[in-house]
């Protein structure tokens, strides 16, 4: 497994979970410098970074882009891919279309997670569910055509009230024509959700596309109460070898987040972090 950092451009977003903030090179410089191995952009387009900037940064700090997330199109466009709207869900799923192929670029996968939306009267959650999978159908397919999955995210029920859990997120991706769509598995989220993290993990198995690593309280893991270690033995016995993502606060502040961060990682990897490195 691989650890990652998130870094949001997007200032709509400010007091999210995310690590690091606006200046991308200097995230890449304290990604590196930590110990890192990538980060994981939000940014509200796929011109908010230009191609050619971040490669450079990749390049010289010796990192990789994990993921992309579209959490924008939510928190600064206010877009839906349940929108019962025609033209809405248009514009929603162009947008998401357009950080697919920008993550794709770097061989990143895209995140839809807040952009799944919510449901409403007069629309019934199996008409917003049956909306939301004609969208995640084509943009899965979409990722498909340049060599990608789509990770899809399932959020707790204060933030959605579509794909919440793990088991639901299971029964959507099985209800899905296309089979190029992974599980994100948000640690935070599940905390809430799951009665068993480790055991809602196994009953995923190779569903699994992406890992957010956070504590209980959303901030770094080490600063909480979850119990890491049964939850990294199940990802390595359904063969996870993606990334551990810092999705949490900035607190105390950016660089002790990141810095418990990594530690737990690497404490939790031991000696397989070393060669995985």
């Amino acid at each position: 497994m691989l650890s990652a950092v998130t870094v949001s451009v997007v200032p709509e977003a400010r007091g999210g979970p995310f690590v690091f903030w606006d200046d991308i090179s200097k995230a890449c410089e304290s990604a590196r410098r930590l110990g890192f191995d990538a980060i994981e952009l939000f940014a509200p387009s796929p011109h908010a970074i230009p191609f050619d900037e971040l490669s450079r940064l990749l390049a010289k700090h010796s990192l990789r882009l994990a993921a992309v997330g579209t959490g924008a199109g939510m928190v600064k466009h206010k877009l839906s891919l349940s929108d019962p709207d025609p033209k809405r869900r248009r514009e929603a799923i162009q947008f998401a279309s357009s950080m697919i192929e920008y993550g794709g670029r770097f061989k990143a996968p895209a995140i839809i997670g807040s952009m799944q939306g919510r449901w409403a009267l007069p629309q019934s959650r199996e008409q917003a569910l049956e909306t939301l999978r004609e969208s995640i159908n084509e943009l899965g397919e979409f990722a498909h055509s340049i060599g990608m999955p789509l990770i899809f995210e399932p959020v707790n029920r204060y933030e959605t009230n579509l794909v919440t859990s793990v088991t639901v997120g299971c029964e959507f991706l099985d209800s899905l024509k296309s089979k190029n769509v992974k599980l994100l598995a948000d640690l935070f989220h599940l905390n809430i959700e799951e009665a068993n993290i480790a055991e809602a993990l196994r009953q995923a198995g190779s569903m699994i596309g992406h890992v957010h690593f956070a504590d209980s309280n959303r901030l770094a893991a080490g600063f909480g109460h979850t119990d890491f270690p049964p939850i990294v033995a199940v990802l390595r016995e359904i063969g996870y070898e993606g990334y551990l993502s810092a999705e949490v606060l900035s607190l105390p502040d950016a660089d002790a987040a990141a810095a418990m961060t990594i530690k737990t990682f690497q404490q939790l990897m031991g000696s397989d972090y070393d060669e995985d490195s």
